[in-house]
């Protein structure tokens, strides 16, 4: 089929699509929708796609149009006067007879699949749609395309590592692909495995996505400073840290506290299978100590006290510091 029809939110999984079929970029004309706010707009990007669709090779080697970033495609929003003509270009590029060297593409982010444009275009496109996911699927595929990037990268994830790094950086392809390449610069030729630690020195949050707190509540349970003070920082301190942080931290106390006393309190199997390793490095007394000191820091916190973000890296420092024996 050399009519294609590329349907995602992820725009760098529906450019990598695109771009097979771009291949070089030899003959290649792009109308791009993305900045297009307004029926006006919208109309003349249906009018130039039409325009290059109907222009064909000629004596070129071949031609490839790229409409991209059609975001008032049938499910997104456009006026009635835009879904009336882009109901007649789908009939126009339904019935187009395109030589073997010529390719048209259209990339969105939304298509309606019971609109009559989708239709019309079913049975003479190809249709390549990334459907919106769940959180949990979208975290699960994530580690997937992670694990691919980083063999293109001639990169392997250690065990572990790569759902490390997708919770590290989060689902967004762009990101992940670019994260990999600051693992790729950082390990350099001497090491092809990620470790979960090279994920934590190196891996920023991608788009989107604020930092995860188990990154501070993994080092505090190994009771690994150097860890815990790396990870500080990536959390904003000017918005609520200290309340949250604090919190977060109580409630990790109470919650091993009570995994010592036998009960799991409809914690997750996964969250409690971590807990009990992490209870190797402590004693009972420590963590009660512990659960106190983040229940009176986070009155203070939210309180107002000043300087609450600075107590929560003294608090820390004085908690996980293993006591002299």
């Amino acid at each position: 089929m050399n009519v294609h029809v590329i349907v995602g939110e992820d725009d760098f999984r529906v450019g990598e699509a695109a771009k097979k079929v771009v291949g070089d970029g030899v003959g290649l004309e792009v109308v791009d929708s993305a900045d297009s706010s307004n029926a006006d707009q919208q109309l003349a990007d249906i009018r130039a796609a039409d325009e290059s669709l109907s222009t064909p090779p000629f004596l070129d080697p071949r031609k490839v149009t790229w409409w991209k970033n059609v975001h008032f495609l049938p499910g997104g929003r456009s006026s009635e006067e835009v879904k009336d003509a882009l109901d007649k270009f789908a009939k126009r590029l339904a019935s187009a007879q395109l030589p073997e060297n010529q390719h048209f593409i259209l990339s969105g982010p939304h298509l309606l699949k019971t609109s009559v444009f989708a239709k019309t275009l079913a049975s003479v496109a190809e249709m390549v749609v990334f459907a919106a996911e769940k959180p949990w699927e979208a975290a699960r595929s994530a580690v997937v395309r992670a694990i691919d990037f980083a063999a293109d990268a001639g990169l392997k994830f250690a065990p572990g590592a790569a759902e490390r790094f997708v919770a590290a950086v989060g689902p967004d392809s762009r990101s992940l692909s670019g994260e990999i390449a600051k693992l790729r610069d950082y390990l350099g030729d001497e090491r092809a495995v990620v470790e979960p630690a090279d994920v934590d020195a190196i891996s920023s949050p991608g788009a989107g996505i604020e930092p995860e707190v188990w990154s501070v509540t993994d080092a505090v349970g190994r009771r690994d400073l150097s860890a815990v003070l790396a990870a500080l920082p990536r959390f904003d301190r000017g918005n609520g840290f200290a309340v949250l942080i604090s919190g977060v931290l109580e409630k990790f106390f109470r919650q091993l506290l009570d995994l010592a006393a036998g009960r799991e309190n409809g914690m997750a199997p996964f969250a409690v299978r971590k807990n009990q390793a992490f209870l190797r490095n402590w004693t009972v007394p420590e963590l009660r100590a512990a659960r106190y000191r983040f229940l009176m820091l986070r009155e203070k916190a939210v309180s107002g006290t000043a300087c609450a973000d600075t107590l929560v890296s003294i608090e820390l420092a004085r908690t996980v510091r293993r006591p002299r024996r």
